[in-house]
């Protein structure tokens, strides 16, 4: 057993914690030694802060949805509200942050609706010609690139998802690329704790720096809505700051990565590309299938146990004041709900089942304007380039380091514009 020293007020629970692999370099292989483990067992993420990290999928989703889990630390978390936890505790921006996303009850149902506006299905179906024109504009770049492997992580999937969040917020472009490099850095687990907490703060600044420009110039965006609401005392200066970082952080990289995998899985799956284009199979089961097989988040820090929780389905006994990680990439490959979990099929009846939207009152507002986007993007690309292939074999892609964000450093094809040329 390890022996390096653990926060104290941090439950240990049975047996030994496995020490997660923050860098994911083999992020399904690392989440089949903990399913081996149990349905929650217990890991250790750095400063030896202990949690459960929850692998089965019915698990998962009846925690999501128990009153009796929290995702609010200065209520629930020991470790937090006792002070315990280090300043520069790598992951304290995810504790830290107050906004719809880590609030329960009445709290997070008035900071929810201050958002949801921007997500109604009337304001998506309004956003679809200018995300429509948005991957033209970028299919036709990647047209003129140099002849040679392009970059379909960098010059589409890093690209895409944040121009559609700026239609949503309004954000300048002389920020966006700023906004995607810090979404990135706060993702991305392999940081030291003062580069961790330097991202953060920097992050927060560029988010500030963004309120004061929705001030002086404000629009017609959710932003400039949630600036006045700020102004009329409606919210507080940090709900505010960390609301906006909800909507660009969860805009941005869970849609980069979904576009990501579905990429590469169409690239090493032509048969099930093939459905596609033959009119076998709709984009949606592409989306579903790869969001279960490849979830573009793959852990969720954190939520926090109220009280005593006994699971009689799993057997499962969580003490009063543990941190849950639900671990979404293990419970979309739980075996008991998606048998062959690790083949990409969409035909799967019933469909793939999985919680990369989550689950329950915190199920994502922007789960269909993500949708769109991938739908739209998915579809240009493949009609654009029919002969594109991939440049390396796919166990040559690098996967991001992180145990949190999931997805690749690049995608290197062949656009095969050559044939394209010829038809």
């Amino acid at each position: 057993m390890d022996t390096q020293k653990r926060t104290a007020a941090a439950p240990a629970g049975a047996g030994c914690p496995f020490r997660l692999d923050l860098l994911a370099t083999d992020l399904h292989d690392e989440n089949e030694s903990l399913r081996a483990l149990g349905p929650a067992p217990t890991v250790e993420l750095p400063g030896g802060v202990l949690a459960r990290s929850v692998t089965d999928l019915g698990l998962a989703r009846r925690l999501m949805r128990d009153p009796r889990v929290s995702k609010d630390p200065r209520k629930h978390w020991p470790v937090y509200a006792s002070g315990e936890l280090p300043e520069q505790w790598p992951f304290r921006i995810w504790v830290d942050i107050r906004n719809a996303l880590a609030s329960e009850g009445e709290e997070h149902a008035r900071l929810r609706q201050l958002i949801a506006p921007a997500f109604t299905p009337r304001r998506v179906r309004q956003l679809q010609p200018d995300i429509e024109i948005l991957v033209e504009k970028l299919l036709n770049e990647l047209a003129g690139l140099p002849a040679g492997p392009a970059d379909l992580r960098r010059h589409l999937a890093w690209v895409f998802p944040l121009q559609v969040v700026n239609l949503v917020l309004s954000v300048p472009s002389d920020m966006e690329d700023r906004f995607r490099d810090l979404v990135g850095a706060n993702m991305s687990t392999h940081f030291t704790a003062a580069e961790a907490t330097a991202n953060g703060k920097a992050y927060v600044d560029l988010l500030r720096e963004l309120v004061e420009v929705k001030r002086q110039v404000p629009g017609d965006d959710i932003t400039t809505q949630l600036v006045q609401q700020r102004d009329t005392d409606v919210i507080t200066e940090q709900e505010l700051i960390y609301s906006l970082m909800l909507l660009i952080g969860a805009g941005h990289e869970t849609t980069m990565n979904a576009l990501d995998h579905a990429i590469v899985n169409l690239l090493t799956h032509p048969e099930q590309l093939a459905l596609v284009r033959g009119g076998h199979a709709p984009w949606d089961a592409v989306i579903d299938e790869t969001l279960r097989r490849d979830a573009p988040v793959a852990n969720i820090l954190l939520r926090f146990a109220v009280e005593h929780i006994d699971d009689p389905q799993t057997g499962t006994a969580i003490k009063q004041g543990e941190a849950i990680i639900i671990n979404v990439a293990a419970a979309g490959r739980d075996p008991q709900a998606n048998p062959d979990p690790a083949a990409f099929d969409i035909t799967r009846v019933p469909a793939g089942r999985h919680i990369a939207f989550g689950h329950g009152v915190h199920y994502c507002l922007g789960a269909e304007l993500a949708r769109l986007e991938l739908r739209i993007a998915l579809d240009r690309l493949f009609r654009r380039f029919p002969a594109m292939k991939l440049a390396v074999p796919r166990s040559a892609l690098r996967p991001q380091p992180s145990f949190i964000s999931n997805g690749h450093l690049e995608i290197p094809v062949f656009l095969g514009r050559e044939i394209e040329a010829m038809t």
